[in-house]
């Protein structure tokens, strides 16, 4: 509870003990709406209906009480809004009170609601209302809960009114800002209680708009991008179903970070998955060098399997001949001809123009046939169709392909490869995608991350694969064109949600500006909105990192954070496993989460070095740890509240853009960071 003045202390108090009745009686009601979930499921199977109905009808409920039981315990409402009685300034809501919460909350389905989910429209005046703009808004409250809270209305522990109606700047919430600053233990936390003005006009965007969000460390774009998500599955319900929802983020320790997220929020069976999974025709089981990594994730290399491919296209052929019962019809060489070229001019996938060419010598021979004897049924067309003169002659022209078999022949056969690349890749680039040691057969290949995108490229030119309604794309700048062309197959007729920060691309081929990366996505206008205000990095954080971000060669603004507190201490030490043991044991006098980062080569003997020293560790896979050990690999889109960041200048030369790696280590801290170093910083 927040007073401003002891005379206000008795009315507050009052207004929470109200409040904690209102929280039950949403409790009950929730409680009776997941019965009622489970009931209908039980009901619903006396409905008469077709037997397509009924199981269409079936499931629905079932999937319908099955979230209702898996919705994650905790507090109910987080927010108030009280509208002016006037109609002129408040509309329809005039004279109305909001609760808002994760999900709608009511004691029927005809009643009011309880509670308003955050999503509503009318929600939206809780994020932008202001003094100055205050949307017909008189109050709005913020409700301040026990850390951790699983819902039970004693841990509702304070309230601040905002009156908003008066016209005069507001004081900052103190228990906005505890929120946001709140340790972080354990998997992402949503931010449906914090959203900012400015991420909530992201959140809120129309479904067939696709935009860019450049984010700063600590400006919550992945938040945004995951309650985007939320907001246009309760918006479009229908249409995002329909096509699906897909979240791509860029390695599964991060998706476990962010797995909760969606769940906290009412909404469940999203697809959460990687570049790598969503292509995986097989497991990877081989490795390329960097050299030839780079090639292959090129954006040339679209037109080299294109060439390839439709290089079996359009082999010498006589006339077809085609029986049809005693007769036998005769196509001439020079129509058969013109037919694959007439087909091969209009670019369909390679699988849709092998049938084309078919239906079409089918057509031709219909033509004639009618001509001489009348209609023909569809019958007569599909034995004509597959006759084995017809079939010979398309597998002659237009062979089938697998995309195994092609690329294999690629990579192993130097004329086929220089023939497809010509004055695409120069024989230096050539030799380097080569293997060195060729399999007996595409079968036994053992395929590396970068040929799986080459074989989703080939699978994409053959047949189109199935779209998304919408995907969210997380840590996009470390896309390559290739996989950028992969995405874009998924999203011929969806939208996108692109979420980034150039300063931290850190494979080889990381995207320098955004426009070139969008044209990849088949997404060339979509707007790159910048989010530069940190709210979880503290401002000394913010201004090392910055000091970095200076020697990066990106266009990005320098971040800004709105987080005076915080700390940062830079130590150069003789032994820097020592001081990375006395700064965690330091670390450990404070709450929350603490993460220990190190350049890959290094971390062997740090985890080592704090096991010795009695310190307990945990992989970045075990969410929830007190200490977490992990390579700067791996850091990416994690948080942590103290970070010990060791030897930098090892993770700067670890790889060939190794300073940007720095730049996501430094900025993993949403408290404290603590730099330890032997060799002369990188900065």
């Amino acid at each position: 509870m927040t007073s401003r003045h002891p005379a206000l202390d008795q009315a507050l108090a009052h207004s929470l003990i109200r409040e904690r009745a209102y929280h039950d009686t949403c409790r009950a009601a929730l409680d009776a709406m997941v019965a009622g979930a489970d009931e209908h499921v039980v009901t619903g199977e006396d409905v008469s209906a077709s037997g397509a109905d009924a199981e269409v009808l079936g499931y629905v409920l079932r999937s319908k009480a099955k979230e209702m039981r898996e919705l994650p315990e905790g507090p109910l409402f987080f927010g108030k809004l009280d509208f002016e009685s006037a109609r002129e300034a408040a509309g329809e809501h005039a004279g109305q009170s909001y609760h808002l919460g994760r999900l709608r909350i009511t004691e029927h389905p005809a009643a009011p609601p309880l509670v308003v989910d955050w999503r509503a429209p009318v929600s939206r005046a809780f994020y932008q209302a202001s003094s100055r703009a205050p949307q017909g808004v008189a109050v709005r409250r913020r409700f301040g809960w026990a850390p951790g809270s699983l819902g039970d209305s004693a841990d509702l522990t304070g309230l601040e009114d905002e009156h908003l109606a008066q016209a005069r700047p507001q004081q900052p919430s103190r228990i906005l800002a505890g929120e946001i600053e709140r340790p972080r233990v354990g998997p992402m936390r949503d931010i449906a209680a914090t959203i900012q003005p400015e991420q909530d006009e992201l959140v809120r965007g129309d479904l067939a708009s696709s935009v860019c969000v450049q984010g700063a460390p600590g400006t919550g774009k992945t938040a945004v991008g995951l309650h985007r998500a939320a907001y246009l599955l309760y918006t479009y319900p229908q249409r995002i179903r329909r096509g699906g929802l897909l979240i791509l983020g860029p390695n599964r320790t991060f998706l476990s970070y962010i797995s909760e997220v969606l769940p906290a929020l009412g909404e469940t069976g999203v697809r959460q998955s990687t570049v790598e999974d969503e292509i995986a025709r097989h497991p990877v089981t081989g490795q390329d060098d960097e050299r030839a990594a780079v090639v292959k994730h090129d954006a040339r290399m679209a037109q080299v399997l294109r060439r390839a491919l439709y290089g079996k296209v359009g082999g010498p052929v006589d006339s077809l001949a085609v029986p049809d019962g005693s007769y036998h019809w005769r196509v001439p060489a020079e129509v058969l001809r013109s037919i694959v070229d007439g087909v091969r001019a209009e670019e369909p996938p390679y699988a849709v123009g092998r049938e084309r060419v078919r239906t079409r010598v089918v057509g031709w021979l219909r033509e004639r046939a009618e001509r001489r004897a009348g209609p023909r049924s569809n019958a007569w067309a599909r034995k004509i169709s597959r006759a084995k003169s017809v079939s010979e002659y398309v597998d002659a022209v237009w062979p089938r392909v697998l995309p195994e078999e092609l690329l294999a022949e690629l990579l192993t056969d130097a004329d086929v490869l220089e023939a497809a690349a010509d004055e695409l890749l120069d024989a230096d680039e050539q030799k380097a995608v080569q293997w060195v040691k060729p399999p007996r057969s595409y079968k036994s290949a053992r395929w590396s991350a970068a040929d799986l995108v080459l074989l989703d490229e080939i699978a994409g030119l053959i047949e189109h694969p199935e779209g998304y309604g919408h995907l969210v794309i997380d840590e996009a700048q470390d896309l390559s064109p290739m996989e950028c062309r992969a995405i874009a197959r998924r999203a011929t007729f969806g939208s996108l949600t692109v979420l980034g920060d150039l300063a931290q691309g850190t494979t080889p081929w990381a995207a320098r500006e955004w426009d070139e990366l969008l044209a990849h996505l088949g997404k060339p206008d979509a707007p790159v909105v910048p989010l530069t205000i940190g709210f979880r990095v503290p401002e000394a954080v913010v201004g090392l990192a910055n000091r970095l971000l200076a020697r990066l060669d990106v266009g990005v603004p320098p971040a800004q954070s709105l987080r005076r507190d915080g700390e940062l201490r830079v130590r150069q030490v003789s032994d820097v496993c020592a001081a990375t043991v006395d700064a965690v044991r330091g670390a450990l006098t404070h709450e929350g989460s603490i993460g220990v980062i190190a350049a890959d080569a290094d971390l062997v003997r740090v985890r080592e070095a704090l096991r010795a020293a009695g310190v307990e560790t945990a992989g970045p896979d075990e969410l929830g740890a007190r200490v977490t050990v992990l390579p700067a690999t791996l850091a990416k889109g994690l948080e942590y509240d103290h970070v010990v960041a060791v030897e930098p200048a090892a993770v700067a030369e670890a790889e060939s853009r190794g300073p940007h790696r720095l730049y996501v280590v430094l900025t993993r801290a949403v408290s404290r960071l603590d730099v330890v170093h032997a060799r002369p910083l990188p900065w």
